[in-house]
């Protein structure tokens, strides 16, 4: 079996963690100033390192991010997540929609450093 445990640079771990944690209700569970795991129910959903740490090549200059990356994630709970996202007042692209490609109802929005997400059910 193979996974994907998918990392992006942030410019500030605290507020993208509470960002993440208050929107897909998951838990983080390294710590830290330069780096986050996000899990639900112990298995990791996304990962958080901060711009310009540790010299990774594609983590050196925060003026682009998310250029060419959109982060999916499915939710058991799509309309409990929207209300989480509109009490965040989190910057919502489009509400929730019937997507005709996926055959899923979605709803899109920003993270606070420019990462384009779908939520989708």
């Amino acid at each position: 079996m193979a996974r994907t445990e998918p990392i992006i640079a942030v410019n500030d771990i605290p507020t993208s963690t509470k960002f993440y944690q208050d929107l897909l209700d998951c838990t983080p569970t390294h710590g830290g100033s330069s780096f986050e795991i996000l899990t639900d129910d112990s298995v990791v959903l996304l990962c958080l390192h901060r711009w310009t740490e540790h010299e990774h090549p594609t983590m050196k200059n925060p003026s682009n991010p998310g250029n060419g990356l959109i982060l999916l994630f499915r939710v058991d709970d799509l309309y409990e997540t929207y209300e989480r996202a509109e009490k965040m007042k989190a910057k919502i692209e489009e509400g929730i929609h019937y997507n005709n490609n996926s055959l899923k109802n979605q709803f899109t929005l920003w993270d606070l450093d420019g990462y384009y997400l779908i939520i989708s059910e």
